[in-house]
């Protein structure tokens, strides 16, 4: 495998996950399934340490820190739904996504960077489980790709639901992270809403409803970070530990 930082240093070239959370301020959840990521991707298990020698990622936990500290729900200090100014952010009024959206066009300028990945989370407050929302195309081969790691992501977490996973262009949604983002970016880029439920997953029947922990949004959030492992085929990197030595008698 390549050395800690070999993809960091000076003209190397670089795959990029950009993960960005709680633009609505009210939907708590989605800091708790970002927390879930950090966390694991700092931490020394095995599969962070692959993700961390084969990609770079660059992660903005909280985009609405005054929503957050007021205790709004949806809106900025100045009474903004940010994730619906992505087109044309102002450095005044919106500037955490003028400064978000500043980077990520200079990584996009930058031949050494491919950014691959831009994931949004956030929290549903009717519906249940993690899914997420993606993007439609004119490109069947690109739709088809795009469903891949939400495939994926539902193998890893039992409370991640593909079902629920939609692809949509709704023009209510035009000016949101996802949609902006993903006609800015070319055709190697997947862009996704992450949603997860305010209160609970469905395990087995219908009925079986559990809530939410902050320690499940946490695992969901880990599961998000396992499943780049599967999606680029590291799994081979990943060491595993020894086997125990047989006692002899």
């Amino acid at each position: 495998p390549l050395s800690a930082a070999a993809n960091l240093r000076p003209g190397a070239e670089q795959k990029v996950v950009f993960i960005t959370a709680r633009v609505h301020p009210g939907e708590t959840p989605s800091s708790f399934v970002c927390q879930g990521i950090i966390d694991f991707l700092v931490s020394q298990h095995p599969i962070a340490k692959v993700l961390r020698d084969h990609l770079v990622f660059k992660i903005a936990p909280m985009l609405n820190p005054d929503g957050v500290y007021l205790g709004n729900y949806r809106c900025s200090l100045m009474g903004f739904d940010l994730n619906r100014h992505w087109a044309n952010p102002s450095p005044w009024a919106h500037p955490t996504l003028h400064g978000v959206k500043q980077l990520i066009i200079e990584m996009y300028n930058n031949p050494k960077i491919n950014l691959e990945f831009y994931i949004d989370i956030h929290a549903h407050s009717t519906m249940m489980n993690g899914f997420m929302y993606g993007n439609i195309f004119e490109d069947e081969e690109r739709f088809q790709r795009q469903a891949v790691f939400p495939k994926l992501l539902c193998q890893n977490a039992e409370d991640f639901s593909y079902s629920s996973t939609s692809f949509n262009r709704d023009a209510v949604k035009a000016g949101t992270g996802r949609r902006f983002l993903g006609g800015l970016l070319n055709d190697t880029s997947y862009c996704y809403t992450l949603e997860v439920s305010f209160y609970s997953y469905i395990l087995g029947g219908p009925n079986s409803a559990v809530p939410y922990t902050e320690e499940a949004y946490m695992k969901l959030g880990r599961n998000v970070a396992r499943t780049f492992l599967d999606y680029y085929r590291l799994n081979s990197l990943v060491e595993r530990p020894l086997a125990p030595t047989p006692k002899t008698r």
